[in-house]
Formats: C-alpha cells, sequence, structure tokens
C-alpha cells in the first residue's frame, strides 16, 4: 500500500521569533518523530530559508508568493495541513486532498480599533476557508466555541488540541542585551493594544520593580502611549520594552524574572504563560477568553484593571507564591502542555482520512 503523504503548512516561519513560527517547529518537528513510517510520510510547504530544520531538506516544498495565485502541484499528496485559520496558500483548485485547518484565534473579534464592516469581511475570508476543510482543529475549547457561535460548521469533524509548551534554550544574555538592575516583572508578545501592557505599570510602584515587555512592535502608537502612561505614573525609568528577542534572551527573561504578567484583552492560547510556568516562575493573567482555560488552577487571574485591585491580587498572589512553596506545582502543570502530546493528536485527525 502506497504511503500516505501529509503537507504541513510553514509559509509562517518567514517570521522568526514569533508564536507561528515556534508552533510549526515544534509541530513539525514532533510530527516527523511520532509518524508511522511504514504508513505516512511528511513533507513541509516552507520558505527557502527555513528548510534547515528537519529530518532532511529533500522533505520540503518551497513556498513562494505567487502560489496564492498559482498553487503548487498537490496532486500527489493526500492531506494538506493549513497551520493558521488566515492562510492565503488553499489548495482551492484541488478538490480531492483532504485539508486541515487549524484556527488559533478570533481576537479580530474583540478589537474595538475594527470596525464591525472590517470583522465581517475577516469572518467572511474565515468562512470560505471553513468551507474548503474536511477538518478543523482549535488550540483551545474557548476558540472553538467562539468558531461556533461566528461561523457555519456544516458538521464538520472540529477538535481541540492544545499547543505543547516550546523547550526553553540556554539562557543567555548576549553583550548588548538589557539587563534589569532590580527584581523584575517580564511580559512577552506582540506591543499592540490587545495585550494592554500598561495595564502593569502601577504594580511597579507599589512593588519597586522593574518591566521588561519583549516582542515585536506592532502599533507605534500603542508602544509611545505605554512610556507616555509611564511617566504619569512616575515608573518611567523601571520600564524597558526591548524588541524582537532571541530564544536564548527570552529563556533568560523567564527564568530570571520576579513574576510573569499577561494581561491581555484577547489569546487563543496564551502559550507565553505555559512557558513561563515551565520555569515554577508565579503568573499572573486576565480572566479573558482563552487563559483562564489554559491557566488553570496554576495561575493568578486579574477580574479588572482597577489599580488598587490589581496590586491586592499581585501582592496576595506573590505571598501564596512565597509561603506555600508553588514553584513545583506550577512546573508540573505546565509539563500537561506537550508538543509531543499535540503531534500524536494531530496524526490521530489525520488518521482519519486513510
Amino acid at each position: 500500500m502506497p504511503l500516505k503523504s501529509i503537507i504541513l503548512d510553514c509559509e509562517r516561519m518567514k517570521y522568526s521569533n514569533t508564536g507561528l513560527y515556534h508552533y510549526c517547529l515544534n509541530l513539525g518537528r514532533n510530527l516527523e518523530i511520532c509518524l508511522d513510517s511504514g504508513k505516512e510520510e511528511l513533507f513541509f510547504y516552507t520558505p527557502t530559508d527555513a528548510q534547515t530544520w528537519t529530518k532532511s531538506r529533500q522533505n520540503h516544498i518551497t513556498q513562494y508568493s505567487f502560489h496564492k495565485l498559482v498553487s503548487p502541484n498537490t496532486t500527489k499528496f493526500n492531506i494538506w495541513h493549513a497551520s493558521h485559520q488566515d492562510s492565503e496558500y488553499i489548495p482551492y483548485r484541488n478538490s480531492k486532498i483532504k485539508m486541515i485547518l487549524t484556527v488559533h484565534d478570533l481576537n479580530f473579534l474583540y478589537n474595538d480599533q475594527k470596525s464591525n464592516w472590517k470583522k465581517n469581511v475577516k469572518v467572511i475570508k474565515l468562512q470560505k476557508r471553513i468551507d474548503r476543510a474536511d477538518a478543523i482543529i482549535c488550540i483551545s475549547e474557548f476558540t472553538k466555541q467562539d468558531l461556533i457561535r461566528n461561523c457555519e460548521l456544516s458538521d464538520k469533524p472540529i477538535y481541540v488540541i492544545y499547543n505543547g509548551s516550546n523547550a526553553l534554550t540556554k539562557a543567555e544574555l548576549s553583550n548588548d542585551s538589557y539587563r534589569p538592575v532590580k527584581s523584575f516583572i517580564f511580559t512577552l508578545g506582540v506591543i499592540n493594544r490587545k495585550k494592554n501592557y500598561q495595564a502593569i505599570l502601577p504594580l511597579l510602584k507599589a512593588g519597586n520593580l522593574e518591566l521588561v515587555i519583549a516582542g515585536k512592535i506592532e502599533n507605534s502608537d500603542y508602544y509611545q502611549s505605554i512610556y507616555l502612561q509611564a511617566e504619569k505614573n512616575g515608573v518611567r525609568n523601571q520600564i524597558h520594552i526591548v524588541g524582537p528577542i532571541s530564544e536564548s534572551e527570552k529563556s533568560w527573561y523567564f527564568h530570571h524574572c520576579y513574576a510573569f504578567i499577561l494581561p491581555s484583552l484577547s489569546e487563543g492560547f496564551g502559550l507565553t504563560a505555559i512557558e513561563a510556568m515551565s520555569c515554577g516562575k508565579p503568573v499572573f493573567l486576565s480572566n479573558r477568553t482563552s487563559l483562564p482555560e489554559v491557566g488553570g488552577n496554576a495561575a493568578f487571574y486579574f477580574g479588572s484593571f482597577d489599580e488598587e485591585y490589581m496590586i491586592k491580587v499581585f501582592r496576595e498572589g506573590m505571598d501564596r507564591y512565597s509561603k506555600e512553596y508553588l514553584s513545583d506545582k506550577i512546573i508540573k502543570y505546565a509539563s500537561k502542555f506537550s508538543w509531543e502530546k499535540a503531534a500524536k493528536e494531530y496524526l490521530q485527525v489525520y488518521r482519519t482520512f486513510y
């Protein structure tokens, strides 16, 4: 019997040090380990500069921008796995290849800066990809329910598969890295309004702490507003937005931070929280969207962004963390999020089609 051929769309690996880059990297590597080489083979649809991380370069299909108009030849393949809901590389013209679509979030629905017209346009585009899909995978139960409420699934099979926790590399700063001079709060993610980073600022004054924010600056106006708000709070010298960071820098900040805080207004999963937990760190999250589902009872939550309330939650959480020696419990909780486990669950979905 011929091997069943699976293509994992890794087009977004052209953007290094992003969540989707590491999603493709970690899922792809673990799929290679877990697949049954007697039944199936795995290929990767990747940019030319992202083809050295697998066992062989021979199993890569090179992604080109013109594939948005003329799809690559997929006639010899059985499954196309579109790895994110906004992918522009969908095999619409090949109706024989089975397509699996992973939906990470519908965060645009919670963006007050986006008009209803723009939100509707995004829903229509997503619906087109759902209509082409033969199965759908969501990275959280919250995202699944969001999808059910806002799109027509037509009885398509839908699964929830949690992301794994990314393995942290050697913790190391470079000579150019910012090295905090006092205890610091760490947070990580693209710099845009939904991350709600300015809500952390009052905690700096209350605890005489620094704040290190890492991530790509997606909204320059919001970036400037954080510093303006810090000036008003009298903590301008305690905040450091360091931009994109390497894996070793990220690991250093996770391992050395006083606490990790993600007061985000919308998340499809919240992987950075699990990464912080894997280091045994106290994690404080907003109680919005998927974060309570992912953080479980191993995190502390802000039910509102009132300054005095947040200070109270933070102080009480840090006190509990210290007195109850919660580090080991938090590490154990984070260990449930495994890329090996995720890969095995993805393979189970693939195998429903052969």
